[in-house]
């Protein structure tokens, strides 16, 4: 079985064993089962497809399989939309891997770049923390309140020279000090990892993301073991914690926005509610960049 097979595979049997039967509607007579979720004629049953047809679906063989039968499949697993966008996004690999004219093998992408006026952007946001990632979660350009806010990131020795983008994961999974920075260390953890698996659906022959996937599976334990989940995320808005060195605690609320002009990159917004501690701690925060930060070699 090839490997986009079995990401296929894994996919659907974690996906059908979160469901139980009471939970799809179906009626279980005697409790002699030996899955935790669906079997897989029940998917097939609730989908409207023949049980050896899901079967061949679920083996990895997505390959032609009709948008209609994807998204039956997809209702009858109950799907939130991040699981039916990775489900479509394997199987537009599936038929893509299928196409004579296409290229086979991992690419190393070009460098990406934030345009001039992305940056003029941000950097106008004075009073927000504001960034700009990609799909594998480097920081590609930062505002000073933003570059503020993640010196533990931009400082830590998993950033190998001052011309490599500072990675979220490689921080998160490979720095012990990210326990201290993360107040909720295990959803930031959880959130890495499902926007990982989610850009490794969206462009599954990115070779650099594939290289930092290996790197992580291959240094973290706890790494390894979430990414067996194959848990999914659109990271679009919500709350995040943080306990700077210089600071303290913050709980600011995000918002991250596709860029038009490149879709692989994404803004994201932090700020505080008006009034609140948080508040009171990105204005400090703010200070402290304009004296700690400028003062620093290469520092803004």
């Amino acid at each position: 079985m090839s490997a986009k097979s079995s990401e296929v595979r894994d996919f659907l049997v974690t996906r059908r064993a979160k469901i139980t039967p009471e939970q799809a509607g179906l009626t279980v007579y005697g409790g002699n089962r030996r899955v935790p979720g669906l079997r897989r004629e029940e998917v097939a049953m609730l989908a409207g497809v023949s049980a050896d047809y899901y079967t061949r679906l679920e083996k990895g063989n997505l390959a032609g399989a009709s948008d209609s039968v994807l998204d039956a499949i997809a209702a009858a697993l109950q799907l939130d939309e991040a699981e039916r966008v990775y489900l479509f996004d394997l199987a537009r690999a599936a038929n893509a891997a299928g196409r004579p004219q296409a290229r086979s093998g991992q690419r190393r992408r070009a460098p990406q770049r934030v345009s001039p006026i992305v940056q003029q952007i941000i950097d106008s946001m004075t009073t927000t923390v504001a960034f700009v990632r990609n799909g594998r979660l480097d920081i590609l350009a930062t505002n000073p309140l933003a570059r503020a806010l993640y010196s533990p990131v931009f400082d830590s020795p998993t950033r190998t020279s001052e011309h490599t983008p500072p990675n979220l994961a490689r921080f998160g999974f490979l720095d012990p000090a990210a326990h201290d920075y993360f107040p909720d260390y295990d959803a930031s953890c959880r959130t890495s990892v499902a926007i990982l698996r989610t850009e490794a659906g969206r462009d599954p022959h990115d070779k650099g993301l594939s290289d930092l996937i290996g790197e992580l599976c291959t240094r973290s334990e706890d790494f390894r073991t979430r990414w067996a989940a194959h848990d999914v995320r659109l990271h679009r808005t919500g709350v995040k914690g943080f306990r700077h060195p210089a600071v303290g605690e913050l709980t600011l609320n995000f918002e991250a926005m596709q860029l038009t002009t490149d879709t692989s990159l994404t803004l994201t917004a932090y700020t505080a509610d008006p009034g609140s501690p948080s508040a009171e701690s990105l204005q400090l925060l703010a200070s402290w960049a304009a004296t700690e930060l400028s003062a620093a070699p290469g520092g803004q």
